[in-house]
């Protein structure tokens, strides 16, 4: 059986390791830090606890990609978006055209940006495809990963209909949860944390600041905060449709993912079992807030202007977070210059982005612990 790697110690690079060891596969992970998982590193071990329990083996702990690359076929991409360029640039010469990158969770045309920064770092004509974090994990400590929640549906794309057609069969024999999108745009914008984060962090940004402890989907939302994130999820729902795409309603994206009542976003938030104890970040300058930012409401934005489409929330939200950040999301995050798009017309993206298919029956998502082949 190939060995995967899998590149990001963070809860989501974690609970991914963690979940395919469970079935039998052979694991490595690579982090730029390995003493945050000293633990793991030394025991060979990476705990679970939440949503399923039991230690699982790791074959090591490595702080070098490449040396990751050149033992794995297959590469798991679980680390925050906006180092894909830095990350690309490591891989290059040590992929082949026989490696499959895959990346949790790419955000906005995440593969694309990926695969274009290979090619700008020299590597070969490389497969690269992507979904959403599947997993609502946090560290635990330095030997494990705390998993309130396994999403039990999400969306699979790539940089090309190609790369899909030709991994979408084992992945989702990794992932039964998995369905194809209609493309990059559709899988990009059905993301509900891209929707909700930013606006609820404004919307809190007192208590945030103040370091008082907040449940973030319980506590930091109202109706007035429901009507902000209304007016953003209309904004994502027009760009994916000039884009060939139709989005669902969040509430059902909610119910998808973790079941939940479905009668208003607000309800659906209170009711998705995972959120219930999620804490707001400490501060807003917090990687999560800009990694929406940069990775997913920057290339909307850019997005909707070749198409002509307005997004006054989206670009609200971009101009006060830069503010708060010190820093231009617009200049440093993800640009149609980065996906390999600035010279094309909105009608010459559209013919581009390439259809993955109706993709799979809806299913609910494997036991941790089972062989993928039992799944």
């Amino acid at each position: 059986m190939d060995e995967i790697g899998v590149i990001g110690a963070g809860g989501e690079g974690l609970a991914v390791a963690a979940y395919l060891a469970s079935s039998g596969h052979r694991v490595r992970i690579c982090t730029r830090n390995p003493e945050r998982v000293a633990g793991i590193r030394d025991s060979g071990r990476v705990r679970v606890a939440g949503e399923w329990d039991g230690e699982f083996p790791v074959v090591e702990v490595t702080a070098d990609p490449g040396e990751l690359a050149s033992r794995c076929r297959v590469v798991v991409i679980a680390a925050i978006t906006t180092a894909y360029p830095e990350i690309a640039a490591s891989l290059a010469d040590r992929l082949t055209s026989d490696h499959v990158v895959v990346l949790f969770s790419g955000k906005l045309c995440g593969s694309a940006e990926f695969a274009t920064a290979l090619r700008r770092s020299g590597a070969p004509e490389v497969d690269v495809v992507e979904t959403d974090a599947l997993f609502a994990a946090r560290p635990d400590g330095d030997r494990g990963v705390r998993v309130l929640g396994v999403k039990r549906w999400n969306l699979l794309s790539g940089a090309t209909a190609g790369a899909v057609q030709r991994h979408a069969p084992l992945l989702r024999e990794w992932f039964p949860q998995l369905e194809n999108a209609i493309n990059l745009v559709h899988r990009g914008l059905t993301d509900f944390g891209a929707v909700a984060h930013a606006p609820i962090a404004l919307a809190n940004l007192g208590t945030i600041d103040r370091g008082e402890e907040l449940l973030f989907y319980r506590e930091g939302v109202s109706d007035r905060t429901v009507a902000l994130l209304t007016d953003v999820e209309q904004e994502f729902r027009a760009v994916a449709a000039a884009y060939g795409a139709t989005l669902m309603p969040m509430p059902e994206v909610l119910d998808r993912y973790y079941g939940c009542t479905t009668t208003g976003l607000l309800a659906a938030m209170r009711s998705a079992q995972p959120y219930r104890t999620i804490l707001a970040p400490a501060s807003v300058d917090h990687r999560f807030l800009h990694e929406d930012i940069a990775s997913t409401l920057v290339p909307l934005e850019a997005l909707a202007d070749a198409a002509g489409v307005a997004t006054p929330m989206v670009g609200s939200i971009i101009n006060v977070m830069s503010t708060l950040a010190g820093k231009s999301f617009r200049r440093t995050g993800r640009t149609l210059q980065r996906l390999g798009w600035a010279e094309l017309s909105c009608a010459q993206i559209r013919r581009g982005l390439t259809a993955a298919g109706s993709g799979a029956v809806r299913t609910s998502p494997p036991t941790p612990g089972r062989s993928a082949a039992a799944v």
